[in-house]
């Protein structure tokens, strides 16, 4: 039988197959000759395992993909674009790939979601991303293992603090550690009235720390995603904010751009590549401005289908591949 690969999303009948990189992955997965499967948080459990002591079981439901083409610059989806089968009750080993590709917050339970995982783990389930690294590495705070690459920064609960650092900087851009796609993040400037009070707001009374960083002016002329696959850069995309925005998240109308990598932005990855490589993050998307890196995204990086579209460059396919390439993934 051909690889089966179980994919741990949101609701299926949410995904807009237009866009969406875990849809774009299955899709890979079917033309590389295997099988994907999906499942929703809710449905992971630990119980009884027929080899013995205890394992993860999965409630999951194999899909079938029809093809889907990119006409004149967009996506054209076909309807219907997902078949799913039968609903199977298996444990979790059953699967010999799983990838963890349930959006943010990284809440209770996802948190106790990824400890099911580490149950199949521990029976020779390769999961991607690895569960505990997908705890210890927060999106915003993890770029700080490498602070010199980045553009100043405090993360603080104190509004002291912050407001010292907006200061000391003139303009800085306010992040909430749990925050994705650009939510909660705001721009503020030392000279605006009602700093303090905004101050104490974002960190709820000094309850949460959040993530202070001067302002990159070169924003304006985009926020790049890189997506690197075991630590290697297989595809960008420039994220340019529209108009009267400083954000340039896709999901907040940031418009998707064709890139290429600057000497700068390969010397950041291969700088990245051991560490990843060493925490199990196969899939993971690192967003550069201005040569500076601002995140590291391991949850459900995104920009596949931007990549492809503007690039023609077929990096779902190449991802799966040297999955394949490197996992025990074959016959059961």
């Amino acid at each position: 039988m051909s690889a089966r690969q179980l994919f741990v999303i949101d609701p299926l009948a949410r995904l807009n197959p237009a866009k969406d990189t875990s849809v774009a992955l299955m899709q890979a997965l079917q033309r590389a000759g295997g099988q994907a499967w999906c499942c929703e948080l809710a449905d992971l459990s630990a119980e009884h395992h027929p080899d013995g002591g205890y394992g993860a079981w999965v409630r999951a439901t194999p899909l079938t993909f029809a093809e889907m083409a990119c006409q004149e610059g967009r996506w054209v989806v076909p309807d219907p674009w997902v078949t799913c089968g039968a609903i199977q009750w298996l444990p979790l080993d059953h699967f010999p790939v799983v990838w963890m590709r349930k959006d943010p917050p990284v809440d209770e339970a996802y948190l106790y979601a990824t400890h099911l995982l580490e149950l199949g783990e521990r029976r020779g389930v390769r999961v991607i991303n690895r569960p505990a690294s997908l705890r210890a590495w927060n999106e915003k705070l993890s770029a700080l293992r490498f602070g010199h690459r980045m553009a100043p920064t405090v993360v603080s609960s104190r509004v002291d603090t912050l407001a010292r650092f907006a200061r000391e900087r003139g303009e800085v851009v306010l992040k909430p550690l749990a925050g994705r796609a650009g939510q909660g993040v705001v721009f503020v400037s030392a000279a605006m009235p009602g700093l303090r009070a905004l101050l104490e707001l974002v960190t709820q009374m000094e309850a949460l720390p959040v993530m202070a960083q001067a302002f990159l002016s070169g924003v304006r002329a985009g926020d790049k995603r890189i997506l690197l696959v075991d630590g290697e850069p297989l595809g960008a995309v420039n994220r340019v904010p529209s108009d009267g925005e400083f954000r340039s998240n896709l999901a907040v109308g940031g418009q998707p751009m064709a890139t290429e990598l600057t000497a700068v932005e390969r010397e950041i990855c291969a700088e990245l590549a051991p560490a990843l490589r060493a925490e199990g993050l196969f899939f993971v998307g690192i967003d550069v401005i201005d040569g500076r890196l601002s995140e590291i995204n391991v949850t459900s990086p995104t920009g596949v289908r931007e990549v492809e579209r503007l690039g023609a460059c077929p990096i779902a396919d190449q991802t799966i591949a040297r999955l394949l390439a490197s996992s025990p993934v074959g016959s059961s």
